[in-house]
């Protein structure tokens, strides 16, 4: 079974914001896949159900982002047929809409991602990580807390859509296949 958790920040007041852009490709799965994101711990909220055959948790942190890696060794240490951890997140050094896809590595400043590092104790897990750009004259902390302007809505709401593929290929076709296509058709 593949846990997919996307990375973002709970309440409605960072619902649309460019940190939560992981809660909107969990949010577009479920909806796809018809997986019921309901089940509740005080960490996280998640579904349970199939991406074409594959057996998977969808999984969101209730922590907060800088305290992502709580909520995920939660769930992974609670759930005894999780096999696989794919984690879905924010990346300021890719322009909007760009995605990429790494098996590994350090957490590249994304306190999510060190967070998850630090409670795994591992940097051994995929993600997938989702361009938001980088802000020219605003601290990175402010931006990432602000929504996407007029013209990046668009972009980012493909982007999701591409997102939501590129999940349903790493459960089904893997990681390399689906690195060497999405990375080229960028």
């Amino acid at each position: 079974m593949w846990l997919v958790a996307g990375l973002g920040n709970p309440g409605d007041a960072y619902e649309d914001t460019r940190h939560n852009i992981g809660f909107k490709v969990i949010d577009a799965l479920a909806a796809k896949f018809a997986i019921p994101i309901k089940s509740k711990s005080t960490q996280y909220i998640y579904g349970r159900g199939f991406i074409e055959g594959q057996k998977v948790l969808l999984m969101k942190p209730l922590t907060f982002m800088n305290r992502s890696g709580i909520a995920v060794r939660d769930l992974l240490f609670k759930n005894d047929e999780i096999d696989n951890l794919l984690i879905i997140h924010d990346d300021l050094d890719l322009e909007p809409g760009i995605l990429r896809i790494r098996k590994t590595g350090s957490s590249g400043g994304h306190n999510g991602i060190q967070s998850i590092i630090e409670y795994l104790n591992s940097k051994d897990f995929p993600r997938l990580k989702i361009g938001i750009g980088r802000p020219s004259r605003m601290l990175s902390e402010h931006y990432v807390l602000k929504p996407f302007n007029k013209k990046e809505r668009p972009i980012m709401d493909e982007a999701v859509v591409r997102a939501v593929d590129a999940v349903t290929d790493i459960l089904n076709k893997g990681i390399p296949y689906t690195q060497n296509y999405l990375h080229r058709e960028q």
